[in-house]
C-alpha cells in the first residue's frame, strides 16, 4: 500500500469513527483489492471446487468490520488486525463446520504456514493452530498480533514493524520465536 492510499485509509477510519455515512463505502473501496489479494493468496492452495471463495471470505470479512456499529479504529494496524482476525474466525467457522459433518477424526501434523488449506483434511489442523494462537494471545499479546498481522493479513516484516510502530528487528525476533512457539503447540513432542 502506497502512502496517499495509507494516509486516505488512516482519513477513512478517522471519517468512520467520526460517524460519517460515506466513510465505510469510502474504507472499504480503499481496502478492498488489498483484503482480496491477501484472500486470494490464502485460498489459491484449496481445491478448484471449494466451498469458500476469496471473494467471500473478504464480502463476509468486511460485513463484519464494516456493518452494524462501526467501530472506533485506532489506526490502520488496528483496523488491518480486525481484518486478519475476521478472515481467521470465518476460516475457522468454515473448518469447524466441515469438521463437524466430517464427525472426527485425529489432527495430524501439520507446519504453520500450511494451515490455512481449509479443506476436509486439514479443517482439524486449522482448528489447531486458531486453539495455539489463542493460548499464544494469553500469553504474549504481541507477539499473537504479530502472527495475525503476518500469517492471516499477509503484511510483511516491515509493514508489520510500520504498523505497530517497531522495529523490523523486533518483529523478525518475535515472528520466529512466535512460530516456534505454535508450531510446539500444534506438533506435542
Amino acid at each position: 500500500m502506497d502512502e496517499t492510499t495509507s494516509h486516505a485509509v488512516t482519513q477513512a477510519l478517522a471519517a468512520l469513527g467520526e460517524g460519517r455515512a460515506d466513510a465505510a463505502d469510502r474504507l472499504y473501496a480503499l481496502v478492498y483489492d488489498q483484503l482480496r489479494h491477501l484472500a486470494a493468496a490464502k485460498m489459491e492452495r484449496e481445491r478448484s471446487d471449494h466451498t469458500l471463495q476469496p471473494t467471500a471470505l473478504v464480502h463476509e470479512a468486511c460485513l463484519r468490520l464494516l456493518g452494524g456499529q462501526a467501530d472506533q479504529w485506532e489506526n490502520r494496524a488496528h483496523f488491518f488486525g480486525a481484518a486478519a482476525e475476521a478472515m481467521r474466525r470465518i476460516l475457522v467457522d468454515h473448518a469447524r463446520t466441515r469438521q463437524a459433518r466430517k464427525r472426527g477424526g485425529d489432527r495430524a501434523r501439520l507446519p504453520l504456514d500450511a494451515a490455512l488449506e481449509v479443506s476436509d483434511e486439514t479443517a482439524g489442523e486449522l482448528l489447531a493452530v486458531d486453539e495455539a494462537l489463542s493460548r499464544l494471545a494469553t500469553v504474549d499479546p504481541d507477539k499473537a498480533r504479530i502472527v495475525a498481522l503476518r500469517f492471516f493479513a499477509g503484511l510483511t516484516v516491515e509493514e508489520v514493524a510500520q504498523a505497530l510502530s517497531v522495529s523490523t528487528r523486533t518483529v523478525k525476533r518475535s515472528w520466529s520465536y512466535a512460530k516456534a512457539w505454535l508450531y510446539r503447540e500444534v506438533n506435542p513432542a
